[in-house]
């Protein structure tokens, strides 16, 4: 017997509290209401409130706890009884176990917001002790417990083969794409299939894993109840199941009015966009005047007035989202903050410059300009950086701020869609007639090709120097023609008429005056390797 209850000793515990919809227990009980509570198996059975003589509540729990100890396995395997009898001058229900007194629950027991009488709040106690001593005598049942690990085992097996189904079940999903991947069949388009293949296996294949998860834990739930001793973990796995499964479907709900007001929201900023970029538009085209906004600056206008409408919107929907409150979406405005904080600096700079760029009009897309060492047509004007594409086929690309910074030469801002202005320059001799350099200049620009001789070559004497003059040559490119393809032709032109004439280019700088004129003679200017034309320029 004294083996039997040293085994008993586990059927009581006071440590811990799992609260059920009872009439004497609390839900969410205090330090001292869980020291006036009789718990078996970590369940709450009753709490006591009468102090009978000098024995308090928490004593009368403690010396429940003792008599317990001390039933025996066949005491246990009788059920439950109650006796009513008068005790301390009021009516009172004594619990007995194999004829042998468990606990006195008296009218002064009872709470009065329960609502009970104490044959009712007996029968509530006389359940939950049925059940325990239920569980505790399966405990002890060889029978029982072979057939629970029978079922266990059963229940592994049929969770192993669903784990397997699920993963040949992917393994086919996975051969299946590939297979429509080869013989591009499918509802998918072809040039969607491998991308969405591979997408389309992975989420099979998670879906997969949640429903062993899933199968896992609710066989889990299902092998505790068998036994005694974790029937109260699978127990306590089926409440915490519920529970979430609660919370989510709750946190739906609740969360359905700001979503709607969030959809409604976006839905209204769209609508202004759209009005927005329908009156831009008008504007690009020419059609409708707004003081202050040009066709050039519509593109930069129209994003910007997009970006400040959608952060409003952003900042009217914030507050009706599901979770803006919570510690996570602090947490992730700190470390946006934080990276916007480090890393503008230097963006908004070129952002900046880059608005500059754009609504002072400085260049345009499609502009020939001239920055520092880079002179080419313009064919971007970004956010944060320009681009050029130089004589080269080259494409350059100068941030913003260096832009701003520096000197811009637009050499088609006073010809808009029409050609470029280029200059060149020679230096000659004081020897040479200045009109005769005039006249050579001249003649050069009439014979190269893309330059618009509806206007007359400018010839300006730029500088008297000690050994020459330094002469400039300016002329109009026809539209379209390329800066590099024009001044080669141009300069082609003015070696050979200086070359026709006997004039000396004095380029590059020189001393000492030659005894005779470096030039090239007509008859040598098709020298081996170069070919004459197939016809003269007149």
């Amino acid at each position: 017997m004294n083996r039997m209850r040293h085994v008993l000793v586990a059927w009581i515990s006071l440590l811990l509290a799992f609260p059920l919809f009872a009439a004497e227990p609390r839900q969410q009980p205090t330090d001292q209401e869980r020291a006036r509570t009789v718990y078996i198996f970590h369940q709450p059975i009753v709490m006591l409130q009468a102090t009978f003589g000098l024995s308090t509540p928490e004593e009368r729990v403690l010396r429940i706890r003792n008599t317990l100890r001390a039933f025996t396995r066949e005491d246990v395997s009788k059920p439950l009884t109650i006796e009513p009898l008068t005790r301390y001058n009021q009516p009172a229900r004594l619990f007995l176990m194999n004829g042998k007194p468990i606990m006195l629950l008296s009218q002064a027991d009872l709470d009065e917001g329960d609502d009970l009488t104490l044959d009712q709040a007996a029968q509530r106690v006389l359940a939950r002790m049925e059940l325990q001593r239920t569980a505790l005598r399966d405990q002890y049942n060889s029978g029982y417990l072979a057939l629970a690990v029978v079922k266990s085992l059963l229940g592994a097996g049929v969770l192993a083969l669903f784990c397997y189904g699920a993963y040949r079940a992917w393994r086919w999903v996975r051969r299946y794409n590939r297979r429509m991947l080869l013989e591009k069949r499918g509802i998918i388009p072809h040039s969607w299939r491998r991308f969405l293949g591979a997408i389309e296996s992975k989420l099979f294949g998670l879906l997969m894993i949640l429903l062993s998860l899933v199968a896992a834990y609710l066989w889990l739930g299902w092998m505790f109840s068998l036994f005694p001793w974790t029937r109260v973990w699978g127990e306590s796995l089926g409440d915490w199941t519920v529970l979430v499964l609660q919370k989510i479907a709750l946190s739906i709900v609740s969360a359905l009015p700001g979503l709607v007001i969030v959809l409604i929201i976006f839905l209204i900023t769209s609508f202004i966009i759209k009005l927005l970029k329908v009156l831009l538009n008008q504007v690009e085209a020419g059609k409708v005047q707004v003081p202050g906004l040009h066709p050039e600056t519509v593109g930069a206008t129209r994003r910007l007035i997009s970006v400040m409408v959608w952060l409003f919107a952003l900042s009217a929907a914030y507050p009706f989202l599901p979770g803006a409150n919570s510690l996570a979406f602090k947490g992730i405005s700190v470390f946006f903050g934080l990276m916007l904080t480090l890393g503008s600096a230097g963006l908004m700079n070129h952002a900046m410059s880059g608005l500059v760029l754009i609504y002072s009009r400085a260049l345009r897309k499609g502009d020939v300009i001239r920055i520092a060492d880079n002179e080419g047509q313009v064919s971007e004007i970004g956010m944060l950086a320009t681009k050029i594409i130089t004589r080269e086929n080259y494409v350059v690309t100068v941030p913003n701020a260096v832009v701003v910074s520096g000197k811009i030469t637009n050499l088609s801002a006073q010809n808009p869609g029409g050609g470029v202005n280029l200059t060149t320059g020679v230096t000659i001799g004081y020897d040479t007639p200045w009109r005769q350099v005039h006249a050579m200049l001249e003649l050069a620009a009439r014979r190269a090709d893309g330059i618009d001789h509806s206007q007359p070559p400018i010839v300006r004497q730029l500088s008297l120097m000690d050994w020459y003059i330094s002469y400039e040559l300016q002329v109009k490119l026809l539209p379209g023609t390329s800066l590099a393809v024009a001044r080669n032709s141009l300069h082609s032109n003015i070696q050979d008429v200086f070359n026709e004439f006997n004039v000396q280019i004095m380029s590059p700088n020189f001393v000492l005056q030659p005894e005779g004129a470096v030039m090239v003679a007509k008859e040598n200017w098709y020298a081996a390797p170069a070919t004459p034309p197939q016809r003269t320029d007149v």
